[in-house]
């Protein structure tokens, strides 16, 4: 496990990954993902799907998951900077409605891992930021479901910079709150 360092959270299965970056007066290399890394790490999934989106300053998107479908998920930032959620919807777990938070960016090269059976959703703190995250399952566009971002219950502290506007899409401002799920 030589390529990367793992930090555990507060919430179990929840990792923040950094990998070795290898630098010199031409750039930088590094792997983002090596399956040998990971299942020594104890990540032990296949991923199926890479994603990537790009967002403007004060975007919030989530708090989103699959009902039927979870995913488990990679995630991270290669230009820009966010702060990333996952919040813990594992029925029976110590950490159920729990959240964790990181700041991910193009500058630490950090990823966060989250298992299947949490919530996930991150603030832009850039002028612009793009994201890039792979998925155990496909995405089920009948199968989505999401949290509010501002649930009381759950209580995410999102640093939002002085003077911004927060961006959502219709549906992220129309979410329920965790204990209106069935």
């Amino acid at each position: 496990m030589g390529k990367i360092t793992v930090e555990k959270t507060p919430i179990d299965g929840l990792v923040v990954i950094t990998p070795k970056v290898f630098g010199d007066e031409r750039g930088y290399f590094m792997e983002t993902y090596n399956i040998a890394d990971f299942t020594e790490a104890g990540i032990d999934c296949t991923f199926v799907q890479d994603n990537q989106s790009a967002s403007k300053k004060g975007v919030l998107r989530g708090l989103h998951f699959q009902k039927e479908h979870s995913q488990a998920k990679l995630v991270r930032v290669f230009n820009g900077e966010v702060f990333d959620v996952a919040v813990d919807m594992r029925k029976g777990s110590k950490t159920y409605g729990k959240w964790f938070g990181v700041r991910l960016s193009g500058e630490n090269k950090k990823m966060l891992f989250i298992p299947e059976h949490f919530a996930h959703g991150f603030l832009v703190l850039s002028d612009y930021a793009e994201f890039a995250y792979k998925c155990t399952d496909l995405y089920h566009p009948d199968d989505e479901g999401g949290i509010i971002y501002n649930d009381p219950d759950i209580g995410i502290d999102w640093p939002v910079p002085s003077g911004t506007e927060l961006i959502f899409s219709d549906k992220d401002q129309k979410w329920p709150r965790l204990k209106e799920l069935s």
